[in-house]
């Protein structure tokens, strides 16, 4: 395909947007567009993509006349406008329809998001498919601690909480917020719940039983399913270690890619099953205690780490271009079997902190055989890129004070 004929139109300026663009550049060599809310060290420098800013981008209004105008001034191109955050993704599925001819934007209809986005509506989907997922209450509202007790909740504590509503949630911020938040106690889940719902939040909030098992009892899952309803590719990647600030919580920060055939069936089956479109995301636990994988949820988008996957040797590009564009058959569903070590962090960080011996030696003999890919390390955009290397390395360093802060 000519690069003059498709142009990346991407909401976001985070690392899943860096990813993004990488994937595109390395497929067809194009530069991508994105659109964000304020400058993000991600995206800063890069040769891959441009960015623009606009305060109010996370405005439906806003987001349509903006990728509206752009598309228009690029008549002669098909633009495939990707969110890059799930509010991003979430109002791209709210103004799919509305955008000019030119533009595609691979997502599911507003009507099924709704059924997915809320954790405890998809935990409903999931009992329906037999998916395991984490016992879990809903909360409506502040509870005392009586009504957060161990009786009442129906597991022990240490819990899980956390918003039904992700997307609802980062838009009623308050001191102290957490993407997720553990409660030793009645009193520090009754405490929690009140800060969140004080703050304005307006849906469920889920304690949940905790899973045991550090970060690399966890796992991620990413598919493509094409326009018509059809898995076309799964890759499964085994966490060994994630992000632990606060805000930052859960982010994944070094995967080795793995087969598990039964999982992967279950979720295609699924994805299938519901009429799902576009790119899913999601994040599973290994559960030691009966040898199951719980489901945590669901995100309609790529992930953040994406470029696991387009590192294990399935762009992500190339995925929607050739269906949306292109419309080829993709052909049967491909389970990815290979081994490749992804990491966000610096190598010596993995190394230190992943509590798992053997997915320490895994990763040393996947980087011995040169099976080893970061989202950041592009050469094409550090070599005689001193501000973009600049970054790069201050980036990577800042690293080992993080974890040697809050991973405990």
């Amino acid at each position: 395909m000519a690069q003059t004929e498709i142009l990346p139109v991407l909401i976001g300026a985070d690392m899943n947007c860096y990813s993004v663009a990488r994937a595109f550049h390395e497929a067809y060599g194009v530069v991508s567009h994105a659109f964000g809310r304020w400058p993000m060290g991600d995206t800063m420098y890069s040769r891959i993509v441009k960015c623009t800013y606009i305060k109010d981008i996370d405005n439906p209004d806003t987001l349509l006349k903006t990728v509206t105008e752009f598309a228009n001034q690029n008549a002669g191109k098909t633009c495939i406008v990707l969110g890059c955050t799930d509010d991003y993704a979430s109002l791209l599925m709210d103004i799919r329809d509305k955008l000019p001819q030119n533009c595609v934007a691979p997502y599911i209809t507003p009507a099924l998001r709704d059924k997915l986005v809320s954790k405890a509506d998809f935990y409903a989907l999931c009992d329906q498919y037999e998916i395991p997922y984490p016992k879990t209450f809903c909360a409506e509202q502040a509870l005392s601690e009586e009504a957060l007790s161990e009786q009442a909740l129906g597991f022990s504590y240490p819990v899980i909480v956390k918003p039904s509503s992700s997307i609802l949630y980062w838009k009623h911020p308050f001191d102290g917020m957490k993407k997720v938040y553990t409660a030793q106690n009645p009193k520090e889940a009754a405490q929690i719940l009140g800060q969140i719902y004080a703050a304005g939040y307006p849906d469920k909030v889920l304690v949940q039983d905790m899973v045991p098992g550090d970060d690399s009892f966890m796992h991620v899952l990413t598919a493509y399913v094409d326009k018509d309803s059809h898995v076309k590719m799964m890759c499964l990647g085994h966490v060994g270690l994630e992000e632990h600030t606060p805000k930052a919580l859960g982010n994944h920060a070094a995967i080795i890619t793995e087969y598990n055939e039964p999982l992967m069936e279950k979720l295609k089956t699924f994805l299938e099953d519901i009429g799902y479109t576009g790119f899913a995301n999601f994040d599973v636990k290994y559960d030691s205690r009966d040898g199951s994988y719980r489901v945590f949820e669901i995100n309609l988008r790529q992930g953040r780490s994406n470029y696991y996957v387009t590192g294990a040797g399935y762009n992500l590009a190339k995925y929607v271009v050739e269906d949306r564009v292109l419309h080829k058959d993709l052909g049967p569903c491909v389970m990815n079997q290979k081994e490749t070590f992804w990491h966000s962090v610096p190598r010596a960080v993995v190394y230190k902190f992943v509590k798992d011996p053997a997915f320490v030696a895994k990763a040393r003999q996947l980087v011995r055989e040169g099976r080893e890919t970061t989202s950041f390390g592009y050469k094409f955009d550090l070599l005689t890129n001193p501000k973009r290397m600049a970054y790069y390395l201050v980036h990577m360093q800042r690293y080992f004070k993080k974890f040697k802060t809050y991973y405990k």
